[in-house]
């Protein structure tokens, strides 16, 4: 019998088969959609503190003033950290004010970009009686970190002083970067085994396609998703490309077994946070952790641990896609259609599959640390990432065709991949149409990226 989520795990068993509960029929398989955006003010161009400021409004004013779209309010404390959707959707915090949409679990990109565009107008209206607008970019391109306020959730206060022990860009990638991910579903541990390698092995294809991070501190970086970058030294223990993915019988098991060795944040008791940085899971099944001892987790403590890993692909009952540089509408609705047409069809993913089954770890591990810097352009075996972009893309065109899931015109999926298939076309990324920008009609104003870019 496995525990509740209040109930003491008993053995790693029950950690397992918490992973295997994700597997479901390729019919129940759904898409959630997560994005990101800096919310600044519109006459200058700043972060919003959590609190309103000397008559500037505060993100606490954004999220109550979105509660009249039927949002229901989450407190921690006597601070609303987040907004609960009816339909399973959420609004919540990132560290530094980002507001990220943790959308439903939707079962085609029709329905996801309509839910895209329906909290990008619910935003807009918000932040117009408020004097603030919102931006999707995968770094901020102004803002300092000291300039940036922290958010008031306890978890991220143990992790803002954990975070500079492991790694130079922790407090950076807290602070100044959004994404857009996708979650996506299994059918079996074969299925998440599959779906987990093709995804990790083209994680790099993607961060190259929505490169969109070239500035920090109001100048170019020599990066074209600087985002990217500042992942590579956050935290070694619990970021990466993860190798034992490939390795011969890796599955739910061997997931858990890595999961029991990566530091521990946090426990969540009654209400707060309790530090427990750089402390062991496995110690806390055997009732030996230091921050609780003589307790056991419960599942819910399980979940929350399986939440602060940050690899490109992360496993809970489902796989999220993380390494996507924030962006406009348009690419947080490409995002989801290049991963569920690579996926969720099964000779496409058979193909995808045949693409990287001989790329070996340190290919991967290069096109990792390559693609921040020169994006589509990276060199790849003879090639670059600019044709393993093309032949992705041809491949999730393929699987998104073959799904034939159809809007109310009879118009399938394929479309939402047209943004990017321009950029494979021009073989211009839209962090180098910033960067032109910046060198030409911005005239080094990097102002010019809030007026241009807020949606």
């Amino acid at each position: 019998m496995s525990s509740t989520a209040g109930e003491a795990v008993a053995d790693t068993r029950e950690l397992v088969a918490y992973l295997e509960a994700g597997c479901k029929p390729a019919a129940d398989w759904r898409i959630g959609t997560e994005h990101e955006k800096f919310a600044f003010t519109l006459g200058d161009h700043r972060p919003l503190a959590y609190e309103r400021v000397n008559g500037t409004a505060g993100i606490r004013d954004v999220l109550e003033g979105l509660t009249r779209f039927d949002w229901q309010p989450v407190y921690e404390g006597q601070h609303v950290i987040a907004l609960k959707g009816a339909d399973g959707a959420s609004i919540t915090l990132e560290p530094g004010g980002q507001v990220e949409l943790s959308g439903a679990m939707l079962a085609t990109i029709h329905q996801t970009c309509e839910e895209v565009q329906e909290h990008l107008r619910q935003v807009r209206e918000v932040g117009r009686k408020l004097g603030i607008a919102m931006m999707g970019m995968g770094f901020n391109p102004k803002w300092s970190r000291d300039e940036v306020p922290w958010m008031p959730k306890g978890r991220y206060g143990i992790m803002r002083a954990y975070m500079p022990t492991k790694g130079d860009h922790g407090l950076d990638m807290m602070l100044r970067t959004c994404t857009v991910q996708v979650n996506l579903d299994f059918a079996s541990e074969a299925d998440m085994v599959k779906k987990f390698r093709v995804a990790l092995a083209l994680q790099p294809v993607a961060t190259a396609l929505f490169a969109n991070s070239p500035f920090a501190d109001g100048r170019p970086t020599g990066y074209q998703s600087y985002r990217s970058l500042a992942w590579t030294d956050t935290d070694p223990d619990r970021t990466g490309m993860m190798p034992f993915v490939f390795e011969d019988g890796f599955g739910f098991e061997r997931y858990v077994e890595w999961m029991l060795d990566v530091p521990m944040y946090f426990v969540y008791r009654d209400g707060s946070y309790i530090d427990a940085s750089g402390q062991s899971f496995r110690d806390f099944l055997a009732g030996r952790l230091p921050a609780l001892p003589g307790e056991r987790p419960t599942m819910s403590d399980w979940a929350d641990h399986l939440t602060t890993v940050f690899p490109e692909v992360r496993l809970k009952r489902f796989l999220e896609m993380r390494g996507a540089d924030g962006g406009p509408w348009r690419r947080l609705c490409a995002l989801p259609a290049l991963w569920v047409g690579l996926l969720y069809d099964g000779p496409t993913l058979d193909a995808a599959w045949d693409i990287v089954k001989d790329w070996t770890i340190g290919e991967m591990e290069a096109l990792r640390v390559e693609v921040p810097k020169q994006d589509l352009m990276a060199p790849f075996r003879n090639r670059t990432v600019l044709d393993l972009a093309r032949d992705t893309l041809c491949l999730a065109r393929q699987g998104l065709k073959a799904r034939n899931r159809l809007d109310f015109w009879g118009g399938d999926e394929t479309h939402f991949l047209a943004t990017l298939e321009q950029i494979v076309d021009s073989g211009v990324t839209p962090a180098e149409n910033k960067l032109a920008a910046f060198h030409g009609r911005w005239q080094g104003d990097i102002d010019r990226a809030f007026e241009e870019y807020a949606y």
